[in-house]
């Protein structure tokens, strides 16, 4: 299988330094035997914390969002550059809660996208639908035109460096998770877009799609068993070292 498993940790908006610290001197003993890609997506102010503590180990660092201008008047924004001059390699880009409470559309998930790409870092871009979308039978249309709005422009020689994060807002925090079966039908409705957006063997060997719907100790064997799931991002679970372990290692 050409596509290596990568399970990201997303800290939301959780964790001060001290707490960082504490988290990832546990973490690192527990996964550094990990076949998978290990990722850990913290607060802005963590991110140094978290870089000098995994320096040597095979754990990246990720932040949680990036601005698509490399500098100018936007108060409260973090640019590209700054995340790589920090030691970053990873960030998420779309998650359902900047899009819920912040405004984030399918134009300015794109325009992160690139510039994160253009500096360098890795994307962990975020799609998935509301209960009410799923309900009305719009998944496919939903997942189709947040995809191709997300990739509009990007050339397929860069999707090696980008993750898609399947994340079906219906089971984020609330408990409730999609049966592996849903999972990997619904995985496989974005790898088939993909396909159409670039080829047959870019989607296939290319593009690594996680689960971020409630991933966690209990579930990551069977989710992880399906074939279309390359990985999980975790909430969480990724709060408490032993439980992110479990997952990397299931």
């Amino acid at each position: 299988m050409a596509r290596k498993p990568i399970i990201a940790g997303n800290w939301k908006m959780n964790n001060t330094i001290a707490e960082t610290k504490a988290l990832v001197t546990d973490l690192i003993p527990l996964v550094k035997d990990s076949a998978c890609d290990v990722v850990i997506c913290t607060p802005y102010t963590d991110l140094a914390t978290a870089v000098e503590l995994t320096k040597g180990t095979n754990i990246k660092v990720g932040a949680e969002n990036v601005h698509w201008a490399e500098k100018g008047a936007f108060t409260g924004e973090i640019s590209a550059k700054m995340l790589v001059e920090l030691g970053v390699e990873y960030v998420i880009i779309g998650h359902s809660e900047r899009r819920q409470y912040f405004g984030e559309t399918d134009a300015t998930v794109n325009q992160r996208a690139k510039a994160a790409l253009a500096a360098g870092l890795k994307p962990i871009i975020c799609v998935g639908e509301t209960l009410e979308e799923r309900e009305g039978n719009k998944v496919k249309e939903v997942l189709d035109r947040q995809v191709a709005g997300a990739f509009e422009g990007i050339d397929k020689e860069e999707l090696t460096n980008i993750v898609i994060a399947y994340e079906p807002v219906w089971a984020i925090g609330t408990g409730k998770t999609a049966t592996p079966e849903i999972a990997d039908e619904t995985i496989a409705i974005i790898r088939k877009k993909m396909e159409e957006l670039y080829c047959p063997k870019c989607a296939e060997e290319k593009v690594r799609i996680q689960y971020g719907g409630s991933m966690n100790p209990k579930n990551v064997k069977e989710l992880m068993a399906m074939p279309q799931i390359d990985g999980g991002l975790i909430g969480g679970a990724s709060l408490k070292a032993v439980d992110f372990s479990q997952v990397v290692n299931y």
